[in-house]
């Protein structure tokens, strides 16, 4: 049997996506520790970018399952030292029951998935960041129930989230808003393939106007801090603040995948603020993830 990877969104339907929610909504009510599914399951976790809430929840997800998983990084093993990415793809997928990668070029985690004998998760790449995706959905599922119809507003840089968010209209059938500059739009074609759903504002209010939800991100993310202080001027006027949230609906969620910049990307008052879901979000990678391993490794 050919493995399912999770590497976009789109790798599931939206099917899928509705019961895996469910699931992870079920996991974290009811957690049973005698249901340890992954006794004897080992996740190989590489990553080639640092991470907090990437590994932790991987990492006590397999525990809590029963399970394992071993941290890679470039210096652990000889993708470090320039194995090709098909044979170690191969060796390393020889050797465990599914493979976590958190890395830069997107190609990395679609040449891992295409030689590897069992499920690849991508745990973040330039491109997608499906998983963070998953608990923002379950967040959302958990304090207004079903999204499908409704508005969501994107604050910022048109990256790896943006691009997610993207998908996630698609599969989760909402409509997605976005503010962003011009030069920092989203892929094209990602936003062709979304249609109706996608729409592009001037401001922040414009686009959080009578919205569900309203998201940011970082101005510059991993890789991009010698463009801070370009960005920081580029971005002024791109910031989620009481402004913004006042032209969404008065039960509006507010979100981040953190690490938040206060004062930049999003004011304190917002993010500390009632609408704020930040912390939920981030414990929910935990149970999302739970619920797609499960998914993946016990099919």
């Amino acid at each position: 049997m050919q493995p399912r990877h999770f590497i976009s969104l789109l790798d599931l339907s939206s099917a899928e996506l509705h019961n895996l929610i469910q699931r992870a909504i079920q996991l974290k009510l009811h957690r049973t520790p005698d249901y340890q599914p992954f006794k004897g399951k080992v996740l190989a976790m590489i990553f080639e970018k640092s991470s907090t809430r990437t590994r932790i929840s991987f990492e006590a997800g397999m525990a809590q399952f029963g399970g394992s998983a071993l941290f890679l990084s470039p210096r652990d093993t000889q993708l470090g030292r320039g194995e090709p990415l098909e044979d170690s793809a191969k060796v390393i997928s020889s050797m465990v029951d599914c493979i976590m990668l958190r890395t830069n070029n997107h190609e990395t985690v679609t040449t891992f998935a295409k030689h590897s004998q069992v499920p690849v998760i991508n745990g973040l790449t330039d491109l997608l960041h499906p998983c963070q995706l998953l608990a923002d959905m379950q967040t959302y599922f958990e304090l207004r129930g079903d999204i499908a119809g409704k508005t969501v507003a994107w604050i910022g840089d048109g990256n790896n989230m943006c691009h997610s968010y993207i998908n996630a209209a698609r599969q989760f059938d909402f409509k997605l808003n976005i503010a962003c500059p011009v030069d920092y739009r989203p892929q094209q074609s990602i936003v062709d393939a979304a249609g109706h759903r996608v729409a592009f504002f001037n401001t922040p209010e414009q686009a959080a106007q009578q919205a569900d939800l309203v998201v940011t991100d970082v101005w510059a993310s991993m890789g991009q801090e010698e463009e801070q202080k370009k960005r920081e001027f580029v971005f002024k006027d791109f910031q989620v603040n009481s402004k913004t949230m006042a032209a969404a609906k008065t039960d509006a969620l507010f979100m981040h995948c953190l690490p938040a910049h206060r004062g930049e990307e999003v004011t304190a008052e917002v993010i500390d603020g009632p609408q704020s879901v930040i912390f939920p979000e981030a414990e929910n990678r935990l149970h999302a993830q739970k619920a797609l391993l499960e998914f993946l490794i016990c099919r």
